[in-house]
């Protein structure tokens, strides 16, 4: 790898937040002509994709029109006969031997590993019996790879995305004919807000699933931000009722950093026919397997029967685990799913001195940046138990401290 290489693959210009408004969909394309259009250098890509041990192919930059829109559209044309299948460690040493920056190359290898994962599911295989055709083919390569060359390049520090929307009907594979979303999308998914559009196509890609799976952490409505570029990746056909264009916003933080916003799942059921012991005792397994927040109501259901309707907060991709909790305990015979968005304060766990020792308190940040300090009850239950005072003394101790108060250290992001 030479100094010139070494030099282009040092990081541009920073931005603290991407959001991707994926309304027709994603595919590694698209990603990349919507990061190349918002200011990604095509020379810089260029060089990078260079450096991985492929030969026969070249990279093309153009222009499209969608719904009177322009969009950056990325081509890779490769010679006749050099596609071919390639298994996941065969796509490991590739990358790994290039010379690349060692973040792209942990990036681009996480993503083929979680596509290995979605394919050994759906075909009854180890990760390591997958051979993948067509996102093991070059053009696929250079997608993945070009997509954690420009999120490197750009500094992109967090990336929101929209609920994906897919289309219906099917696609022809080296597996043959297979429903859309293909079998690896949908495994790839789980745990992604989705939306039927029923249009005949297929809007997301393996590839595309594979990449915002890895990236993205948080799906749902814009957030808070002061969009510095933006940028229009082209999809490959005309779509009749959408322009089939993948959106990036790039740009930092806006004034409530403090708030941020995340997609949470909700559950509920109705239940007439179990005590409040066993209430009870679901309430704490479900916290136990990774609940947000579990709440009990009042409610009157049919035959004038009172009864308790229990509600689930949870994080997307517990839901199947946690259904099973409420069937296994309950036996209800129906449970609610829907998925909604928060908007949540940034919050951390402190250490602070009291009069009874060192304790840990919650510190929540303010929309307009002041701190306050919140008691954390277990930790309040302990310091009581072991000093023999009052509970509400000490917890009333904590609240009594305001946003001035210097917190000895902080320990962990509880976020």
């Amino acid at each position: 790898m030479n100094g010139e290489a070494v030099s282009k693959q040092k990081k541009g210009k920073s931005y603290s937040v991407a959001y991707l408004d994926c309304f027709s969909g994603v595919s590694g394309d698209m990603l990349l002509g919507a990061f190349i259009d918002a200011g990604m250098e095509f020379e810089v890509l260029k060089e990078a994709v260079s450096l991985l041990p492929l030969e026969g192919f070249s990279i093309h930059l153009g222009h499209e029109k969608r719904c009177g829109i322009i969009g950056t559209r990325l081509r890779v044309d490769v010679k006749e006969g050099v596609q071919q299948a390639r298994g996941l460690y065969e796509i490991k040493d590739l990358i790994g031997a290039s010379g690349l920056a060692e973040e792209i190359k942990a990036h681009s290898i996480s993503i083929f590993e979680l596509l290995a994962q979605a394919e050994a599911k759906v075909h009854g295989l180890t990760p390591e019996q997958v051979h993948f055709h067509e996102v093991g083919a070059v053009d696929s390569i250079v997608d993945i790879v070009g997509v954690c060359v420009s999120v490197h390049h750009m500094n992109i520090q967090s990336i929101y995305a929209s609920p994906l929307p897919l289309g219906k009907g099917f696609v022809k594979s080296a597996h043959g004919t297979l429903p859309i979303p293909a079998p690896a999308t949908l495994e790839l998914l789980k745990g992604v807000p989705i939306e039927g559009t029923g249009l005949p196509y297929e809007l997301v890609t393996p590839t595309g699933a594979a990449i915002v799976k890895h990236f993205v952490k948080t799906f749902g409505p814009m957030p808070s931000m002061v969009v510095e570029e933006s940028g229009w990746g082209a999809g490959q056909r005309d779509l009749p009722d959408r322009p089939n264009l993948l959106r990036v916003l790039l740009g930092g933080q806006g004034v409530e950093q403090a708030v941020s916003q995340e997609i949470v799942a909700m559950l509920e059921t109705n239940i007439d026919d179990v005590t409040p012991e066993i209430l009870g005792h679901l309430m704490d397994t479900l916290f136990e397997a990774g609940a947000l927040d579990v709440a009990f109501l009042p409610i009157q259901m049919k035959k004038n029967r009172p009864a308790s309707q229990v509600q689930v907060m949870a994080p997307p991709h517990l839901v199947d685990s946690l259904v099973e909790v409420i069937f296994v305990e309950t036996h209800t015979l129906g449970i609610r799913v829907s998925h909604i968005g928060r908007r949540v304060l940034k919050r951390e766990l402190i250490t602070v001195e009291s009069p009874w020792g060192e304790m840990v308190a919650k510190r929540i940040t303010l929309p307009n940046g002041s701190n306050i300090l919140k008691p954390e009850y277990r930790a309040c239950k302990h310091l009581a138990l072991k000093a023999q005072t009052p509970l509400r003394e000490v917890m009333d101790w904590v609240s009594s401290l305001n946003y001035c108060c210097q917190p000895k250290r902080a320990d962990r992001e509880n976020g």
